[in-house]
């Protein structure tokens, strides 16, 4: 699978013209979208089965700043996964240059009660250890 390319928009720049470092969450979630779709379980398979998917953590560690129509590359992979829990690992490069470390951690909500994923869909959590 191809890693997720992102161009930075320029209204997602500072007044420095530094692209804010709130954008690095939704081009998170952008990624993760790409990766889901791409592995077959996408947001509208898993809401349509009546599930969410909320971040229950974040941790973010920028290396360098990035601008206006910087590509950004986004690889994604599996960092942990327990019986309720999911994290994910985010490096973002530009031009090959790390611009961005990051991780997010995710729970499975099934009816208002957390589930275990990996019971549910045992092929995604083959294809998530596969990244």
């Amino acid at each position: 699978m191809e890693n997720f390319k992102r161009v930075v928009k320029y209204y997602e720049c500072d007044k420095m013209g530094i692209t804010h470092h709130s954008n690095y969450i939704r081009f998170m979630e952008e990624a993760r979208i790409y990766v889901l779709d791409e592995l077959g379980y996408g947001f509208e398979k898993m809401e349509a089965e009546g599930i969410v998917s909320p971040v229950v953590s974040l941790s973010i560690d920028y290396k360098k700043p990035t601008t206006f129509k910087d590509e950004i590359e986004i690889s994604l992979k599996v960092k942990d996964l327990s019986t309720l829990k999911l994290s994910f690992e985010y490096q973002m490069k530009v031009k090959g240059v790390l611009v961005c470390k990051a991780t997010s951690t995710h729970c499975f909500i099934s009816e208002g009660r957390p589930f275990s994923f990996q019971e549910k869909w045992p092929e995604l959590t083959e294809k998530l250890l596969e990244l």
